[in-house]
């Protein structure tokens, strides 16, 4: 379970410096609060991927709830960020993902802790 989490971690990673090439070449004439967006979605992948890094070292001492904290870091990355980029991408633009943006920010509140729970209790 541990290479899963740093696999994901470097996944997010390479996609998050994927992201941040669009938004500076493909984003650079639209409006402010997309690109504002974008960046508040780069900021919060890069985060969670360094965090996914650090859950793959910890998972094995930090039990359940280490793997938990990943599983919310995954799915509050996919859920928040997916939903921030598709609203700059014009393809995905008539693409309705409702509340998942607050749902993927709770979701990556949830996993810290989760992770601070398991580092207490370890």
């Amino acid at each position: 379970m541990q290479r899963i989490w740093v696999a994901i971690g470097a996944a997010f990673g390479l996609t998050t410096v994927a992201m941040a090439a669009y938004q500076a070449h493909a984003l650079a004439g639209t409006a402010e609060n997309i690109r504002n967006g974008f960046a508040s979605a780069l900021l919060m992948q890069g985060l969670h991927a360094v965090a996914l890094l650090f859950v793959g070292l910890w998972a094995e001492r930090g039990g359940l709830l280490a793997r938990l904290a990943g599983l919310a870091f995954t799915f509050g990355v996919i859920a928040f960020c997916g939903t921030v980029y598709a609203g700059g991408i014009p393809a995905l633009e008539a693409v309705h993902v409702g509340p998942l943006a607050p749902i993927g920010g709770s979701t990556l509140m949830l996993g810290w802790l989760f992770l601070l729970i398991s580092a207490l209790r370890a």
